[in-house]
C-alpha cells in the first residue's frame, strides 16, 4: 500500500480501459476492414473493380456502387451509434491514472472504479452499503465491512497515508462471489474474503465516504474479466442462408461458364465474319480469350443473383420483430410495470421453430413467495393448508407480530403458550439459526430483509408465534420470547453454501449453556442425527408433503470441546490454501450426533396460468422438461404429470424413476412419463451424473424423448447445462431454456434460446437472457404468436427475394443466346440500379414485418407444427421459388421476344427497337412481382397498400423521368433512352403483351397454390377454412398430490454468516430496541379480463390491434364447466 515504486515491479494493469472500437480517424478504415470481410461485400468489391476493366464491362460503374455504398453506410451507422453508447456508458476519466496499491477515497453514489480493499468507513464499525446491479442485476443493498484494525483509520489522511499493509491474494479471475486474500501489518496477518472487497462496477449507497485499497485495476478487475467474449447464437435460417449464398454464388459461375462457352463457339462460327470489320486487335481475335473476357463481363452482369441487400433486409426485419415483441401490451405485467423486451434480434425466427422447453421450477413455474403452512414438532403435525373456511389463529396476544401472516391451526399457539419445551426451542431455533437483517423503522415496526424468501417466511413465522428476532450486533442476537428480551451470545455461524446445504449457529444462552442449532435439507441433516432420533426421523418424514421441506436439529456442547474446536477454526480461517475445505471440514466435525427437533413446510405456489400453459404448449408438440434443484416427487411434479394426463391424455399413467440397469423396453412399453432423480452419493447406482456419462447418454435421451413429462430433480447448474447440451447434439432440435435464478444462467447460455423471469431471485438470468418477461404464461404468446409470425414471416420474405432476384437477373441469359453472347443487357442501366433498392424493396419489407398467417395461433397450438419441421423455408422450398423465378424470367423475355419480332406501330412503323424491348420487360417485370407479392399476403395493412402501389407508382415516375428530354438535355450521355416510354407505352400492342406476360407468369402459380390447397391442405389450411368454432380443450383443474422437497435447494446462494461474526456490522440504531387464454365461439361463453371484447380477431403484431388471442381469457372455473 502507498508505495507506487514498488507496485511498478509486477505487471499490474492500469485503470485504462478502452471501450470504444473507433475514434475519429481510425473509425473509417477499421470499419471498412470488418465489412469487407464478410463474403457479399468482398465479392461485390471484386465486382466494382471488374466494372471499372472496359473490355469485361457492359455496366456502368455505379450499377454495383450504388447498392454496395448504400450496404456499407446502412452498416456503418449501426456500427458507429453502438460505439457511441460504449463510450458514453464508461466510467469518469478521472480513475483511469488510479494504480495498484493506491489508496482512494469514494463518496455516496459514486461508482466504484477499482476492486478495493474496504479500509474504512463513515458508518460504525467500518460497514458500507453498496448496489451491485452492474454486476448481478439485483438493485437490494448488500453490506460490506472493514477490518476492525484497519476501521480505526477513519478518515485521517495522515494515518491513511503511512498505511503499509501488504495484501497476498488470489491471481485476477472472474469469480464475483469469492476472494480469497491474507493483509499482513504490524507483524499481524488478517483473513480477506468477499464481504471486503467494493468491486469495480458496484455503488456506493447510504455511505457518506468510504476509503479503500486498490488490489486489481483495470483490464484486472472482476468486472472486466467477465467481459469475455460471449458466445453468438445463430438460428438454422442464418446457416441455411449462408450456404444457399454459396450455392447462388456457384451457381452463377455455371451461368457465366455456359455463355461463356457459347461465346466461344459464336464467335468462331458467326463472328470471325466480321473481324476484318471490327478491326480488333490480333489478341482479342483468339476466341478463347473473348470466351474468357465473356464470362467475366456475365460475371458482371448476372451479380444481382447473389443478394447484396439480402443480409441488411434480414436485419431490418428482426429489428422490427423485436420491438413488435417489446410493444405488446400481452406480455407486460402491469404489477411491477414490466414489459418483455428482446435482448437480442437475432432469434425471432428461431422462436417459431422450438421443440423442447427446459424450465426451472422455483421462481419460474412458481411465485417464489414463500408462506409458512405447516410443521411437525417432535412427531406431532401442525397446520391445515388449503382450507380457507377455517379461521385464521388469532395472534393478538403478540404486539410485534407480523399482520400480514396467516396460519390456520390454533393448536400450535396453545402449546406456545403452555410452555412446551420442545415447541419454543424449536421456534427459538428459527429465532436464531439465520442470517436475517432487521430494521426497525418505527416502534414495534419490524422489517427484515432476508437473503432469501425461506428466510424471510421462518423468521417470521417465529415472530407470529411469540419468538420475535428484534435486534442484532456481531456478538449478539436479541430475542423477544413471549414479550420478554432475552439476549444471547452469538459464538459462531456456519454458513450455508450449496455444498453443505445447512447453516448452524452456536450460541450461549443467559443460563450459560452452549446450543449448536443447525438447520437444513432434510437428506443432508438426517445423516448427522443421532442414532436415537431415528423412529422420529421417519414420521417426521411422513408428516410434511408436498411443500418445501427444512429440518431442525440442536445439539449441547461441551465447554471445553467447544473451546478447542474455536482454536481449530480460527487457524483454519487464515489458512491461503484450502480455506474452504478446512472450514468446511471443521463444520462438519461440530455438525454431528444433533438431535431433531422437527422440520417446517413453506409452500411455494404457482404462478398463474402455468398449467395451461404447459397443456397449450404440449398441443404445441413442445416438450417440456423441468430441470429443478428439488427433491423428486414433490407437489409440482406431480402438478406437471397430471396436467399432461388429464388434460391431453384423460387418464393417468405411472411415473418412473431412471437408472442404468433399466432396460429402454421396459420405458418403452409402461411409460409415458418419467422422472429423473440425481440422488445422494448414497446411492451411487441411480445417480443422474451416471445417466449423463459417454456410454448412457443415448439411452438416456431415447428413453426421456419416449415421454411426455420429464423432470430432472436434484440437478445442479452445470448438469442443467449438460442436460441442454445432450438434447442438443442427439435431437438437432431448437432448444429453449427459461429461469428466473443465477443458477439458470448456464442452462440459458448453452439452449439455443434463453428466456430469463424478472422474478425474487434477482435480474442475473434476465441479464444473460435473449428475451425476459415476467410471468410464465407469457411463454405461450412469445412462441405460439410472435415466434411462429416471425418464422412464418420470414421465410415468406426469403422465398419472395429470391424468386423476384432470379426473376429479374436470368433475363439476361436468356438474351445472350439470342445477342451472340456478347454480354449486352436487356435493361437499361439505372432500372439494374434501383429494381433492388427502390422499386421492390419496401413490399417485400412490409410484408415481412406486418403478414399474419393465421387469426388463431393461440386457440389452436398445433398451427405451430410447420415451424418445428421446418417446412416454410428448407432447401426444396429454395429450389420451388428459385425454379418459380427461372420459369418467370423465360416467359418474360420470350413472350415480348416473339411478339415484338412481326409487331408494328399504330401508324405502321417498326416497334422491335431494343430500347422499347427493355421498357416492354422492365414494366412486365415491376407488375409481376408486385401482383406476386400481393398474391403472397395473407393480411393487407395500409402500409403493404401504400407500398405495393406506391412502388409501381414510383417506378412510371422514373420512367418517365429518365426518358424524357430535359433529363437528357441535361446529362445526355447517362440517360440515352430519350422518349423512349412515352413512345412504347402509349401502344395498345404493348400494353397488351404486358397483360398477357403477367397472366402467363401468375396463372400457373395460382392454379397449382388452388389444387394444393384444395387436395393436400396443409393445418393451416383446415383451420381457416373450418367455418365452426375451434374444438374445446379439456383443460381442467389437477389434483395436486403430495410429496415433500427440500427448502435448501441449489438456487441459494452462500450465506452472510462470516458478516455478521467478522465484526460490529450493524447501523447506530435509530429506535428503541390463471388464466389460459382458449376460447370457443362456437359456445360463446368466455369470461373476458381486461376487455370489453369476446369474439376480435387475434392481435397484430405490434399488439395493438385483434384481441382473440389476447383478451379471451377464460377463468379454470370456465374450463372446469366445459
Amino acid at each position: 500500500a502507498n508505495d507506487r515504486d514498488y507496485n511498478e515491479r509486477f505487471s499490474y494493469a492500469d485503470n485504462r480501459i478502452k471501450t470504444a472500437k473507433y475514434n475519429v480517424f481510425t473509425f473509417l478504415p477499421i470499419n471498412l476492414f470488418e465489412q469487407f470481410q464478410r463474403f457479399a461485400n468482398a465479392y461485390f468489391l471484386v465486382l466494382l473493380i471488374l466494372q471499372l476493366i472496359p473490355e469485361i464491362s457492359s455496366l456502368s460503374w455505379f450499377t454495383t456502387i450504388v447498392p454496395l455504398v448504400l450496404v456499407l453506410a446502412i452498416t456503418a451507422v449501426k456500427d458507429a451509434t453502438d460505439d457511441y453508447v460504449r463510450i458514453y456508458s464508461s466510467p469518469n476519466e478521472k480513475w483511469m491514472n488510479v494504480r495498484v496499491g493506491d489508496i482512494i477515497k469514494l463518496e455516496n453514489n459514486q461508482f466504484v472504479a477499482a476492486d478495493l480493499l474496504l479500509l474504512s468507513s463513515s458508518e460504525p464499525y467500518g460497514l458500507c452499503y453498496i448496489e451491485t446491479a452492474e454486476l448481478d442485476g439485483e438493485t437490494n443493498l448488500k453490506v460490506r465491512q472493514a477490518l476492525t484494525v484497519t476501521s480505526d483509520l477513519g478518515d485521517d489522511v495522515a494515518k491513511l497515508a503511512d498505511f503499509n499493509g501488504e495484501v497476498i491474494c488470489e491471481p485476477p479471475n472472474n469469480k464475483l462471489d469469492k476472494f480469497t486474500g491474507t493483509l499482513y501489518w504490524k507483524d499481524n496477518k488478517y483473513p480477506l474474503d468477499n464481504e471486503k472487497m467494493l468491486l469495480r462496477g458496484c455503488v456506493l449507497r447510504n455511505t457518506e465516504w468510504c476509503f479503500g485499497l486498490v488490489i486489481f485495476a483495470g483490464l484486472q478487475t472482476k468486472l472486466m474479466q467477465n467481459c469475455g467474449r460471449t458466445k453468438f447464437k445463430r438460428t438454422s435460417i442464418d446457416k441455411l442462408m449462408n450456404t444457399l449464398v454459396l450455392w447462388i454464388f456457384g451457381f452463377l459461375i455455371c451461368m457465366g461458364i455456359i455463355l461463356a462457352i457459347g461465346n466461344t463457339i459464336w464467335e468462331q462460327k458467326v463472328g470471325s465474319n466480321f473481324w476484318e470489320y471490327l478491326q480488333w486487335k490480333e489478341l482479342t481475335i483468339n476466341v478463347v480469350f473473348s470466351g474468357f473476357l465473356t464470362f467475366w463481363s456475365y460475371v458482371i452482369i448476372l451479380n444481382t443473383v447473389v443478394p447484396i441487400s439480402l443480409y441488411v433486409s434480414v436485419e431490418v426485419l428482426r429489428l422490427g420483430h423485436s420491438y413488435f415483441i417489446n410493444w405488446d401490451r400481452r406480455i407486460y405485467y402491469s404489477l411491477k410495470d414490466t414489459p418483455a423486451e428482446a435482448r437480442t434480434t437475432t432469434l425471432n425466427e428461431e422462436l417459431g421453430q422450438v421443440e423442447f422447453i427446459f424450465s426451472d421450477k422455483t421462481g419460474t413455474l412458481t411465485q417464489n413467495i414463500m408462506v409458512f403452512n405447516k410443521c411437525s414438532i417432535n412427531g406431532k403435525t401442525y397446520g391445515i393448508r388449503h382450507c380457507p373456511k377455517t379461521p385464521c389463529v388469532d395472534f393478538s396476544f403478540n404486539p410485534l407480530m407480523d399482520r400480514k401472516f396467516r396460519f390456520h391451526d390454533s393448536s400450535l399457539v396453545e402449546a406456545i403458550k403452555l410452555e412446551e419445551p420442545l415447541v419454543q426451542e424449536f421456534f427459538r431455533l428459527l429465532a436464531l439459526c439465520h442470517t436475517v437483517m432487521p430494521e426497525e423503522r418505527n416502534e414495534g415496526e419490524l422489517v427484515y430483509q432476508a437473503p432469501s424468501p425461506d428466510e424471510g417466511a421462518l423468521v417470521t413465522a417465529a415472530r407470529n408465534f411469540g419468538f420475535v428476532f428484534r435486534s442484532r450486533t456481531p456478538e449478539t442476537i436479541t430475542l423477544y420470547e413471549m414479550g420478554h428480551a432475552v439476549t444471547y451470545q452469538l459464538l459462531a455461524i456456519l454458513d450455508f453454501n450449496n455444498v453443505r446445504k445447512r447453516m448452524s449457529v452456536i450460541v450461549r444462552n443467559p443460563k450459560g449453556q452452549l446450543k449448536l442449532y443447525s438447520k437444513g435439507a432434510d437428506t443432508i441433516l438426517f445423516d448427522r442425527l443421532d442414532p436415537s432420533n431415528e423412529e422420529l426421523m421417519f414420521t417426521t418424514s411422513e408428516h410434511l408433503n408436498g411443500l418445501r421441506t427444512l429440518a431442525l436439529a440442536y445439539k449441547d456442547l461441551d465447554e471445553d470441546v467447544f473451546d478447542e474446536w474455536m482454536k481449530k477454526l480460527l487457524f483454519a480461517s487464515t489458512a491461503l490454501e484450502n480455506r474452504e475445505e478446512k472450514l468446511g471440514a471443521l463444520y462438519e466435525e461440530i455438525e454431528q450426533g444433533m438431535m431433531l427437533l422437527g422440520a417446517t413446510a413453506i409452500e411455494d405456489k404457482l404462478q398463474e396460468g402455468v398449467p395451461e400453459t404447459i397443456a397449450c404448449l404440449t398441443l404445441a408438440n413442445i416438450k417440456i422438461w423441468v430441470l429443478t434443484g428439488d427433491k423428486l416427487g414433490n407437489q409440482y411434479c406431480s402438478i406437471l404429470i397430471e396436467t399432461h394426463s388429464n388434460c391431453l391424455t384423460q387418464h393417468n399413467e405411472e411415473s418412473f424413476l431412471f437408472s442404468g440397469n433399466i432396460s429402454l423396453s421396459y420405458f418403452a412399453h409402461k411409460s409415458r412419463h418419467i422422472c429423473i432423480q440425481r440422488f445422494t452419493k448414497k446411492w451411487k447406482s441411480c445417480c443422474f451424473a451416471h445417466a449423463l456419462e459417454a456410454d448412457l447418454e443415448q439411452i438416456l435421451v431415447d428413453v426421456a424423448c419416449l415421454c411426455k413429462t420429464v423432470i430432472c430433480c436434484r440437478v445442479t447448474p452445470l448438469q442443467k447445462a449438460l442436460v441442454v447440451e445432450l438434447i442438443k447434439r442427439h435431437k438437432r432440435a431448437v432448444t429453449l431454456a427459461i429461469g428466473d435464478g443465477a443458477n439458470d444462467v448456464s442452462m440459458i447460455n448453452t439452449a439455443h434460446i434463453g428466456v430469463g423471469i424478472s422474478g425474487q431471485e434477482g435480474m442475473q438470468a434476465v441479464l444473460a437472457s435473449d428475451y425476459s418477461f415476467a410471468q410464465f404464461r407469457y411463454l405461450q404468446r412469445l412462441l405460439l404468436v410472435h415466434g411462429r409470425w416471425s418464422y412464418y414471416r420470414m421465410c415468406n420474405f426469403l422465398c419472395y427475394f429470391f424468386y423476384k432476384n432470379f426473376a429479374f437477373t436470368l433475363v439476361h441469359f436468356w438474351y445472350g443466346f439470342l445477342c451472340g453472347f456478347s454480354a449486352q443487357t436487356v435493361y437499361d442501366q439505372w432500372f439494374i440500379t434501383l429494381f433492388n433498392i427502390v422499386y421492390t424493396s419496401l413490399p417485400v419489407l412490409a410484408m415481412g414485418l406486418f403478414d399474419q398467417v393465421s387469426l388463431y395461433s393461440l386457440r389452436y397450438p398445433n398451427l405451430y407444427r410447420p415451424g418445428q419441421l421446418n417446412q416454410l423455408f428448407n432447401k426444396r422450398k429454395f429450389f420451388t421459388c428459385t425454379l418459380q423465378g427461372v420459369c418467370t424470367s423465360f416467359i418474360l423475355f420470350f413472350i415480348p421476344y416473339g411478339a415484338f419480332l412481326t409487331a408494328v406501330r399504330d401508324d405502321g412503323a417498326h416497334i422491335s427497337d431494343q430500347q422499347a424491348f427493355a421498357v416492354t420487360i422492365a414494366t412486365t417485370l415491376v407488375i409481376v412481382v408486385s401482383v406476386q407479392i400481393g398474391l403472397d399476403t395473407n393480411y393487407w395493412t395500409a402500409v403493404n397498400h401504400f407500398f405495393i402501389w406506391g412502388s409501381l407508382a414510383v417506378y412510371f415516375a422514373i420512367l418517365f423521368a429518365m426518358h424524357s428530354d430535359g433529363i437528357f438535355t441535361i446529362f445526355p450521355n447517362q440517360f440515352p433512352f430519350i422518349g423512349t416510354a412515352r413512345n412504347s407505352l402509349n401502344q395498345k400492342f404493348v400494353w397488351l403483351v404486358i397483360l398477357l406476360t403477367t397472366v402467363v407468369c401468375i396463372m400457373p402459380m395460382v392454379a397449382v397454390r388452388f389444387i394444393k390447397a384444395d387436395l393436400y391442405p396443409t393445418q393451416t389450411d383446415k383451420q381457416t377454412s373450418r367455418r365452426q368454432g375451434p374444438q374445446e380443450q379439456n383443460l381442467r383443474r389437477v389434483r395436486r398430490t403430495s410429496s415433500r422437497r427440500s427448502a435448501y435447494a441449489f438456487a441459494h446462494q452462500q450465506g452472510y454468516g462470516e458478516l455478521i461474526t467478522s465484526g460490529k456490522n450493524m447501523k447506530v440504531p435509530t429506535s428503541s430496541t390463471s388464466t389460459y387464454p382458449l376460447s370457443s365461439p362456437a359456445r360463446g361463453t368466455s369470461l373476458v379480463k381486461n376487455s370489453g371484447t369476446t369474439d376480435a380477431a387475434e392481435t397484430n403484431s405490434t399488439g395493438f390491434g385483434r384481441e382473440s388471442d389476447q383478451n379471451q381469457e377464460v377463468t379454470v372455473e370456465d374450463l372446469e364447466a366445459r
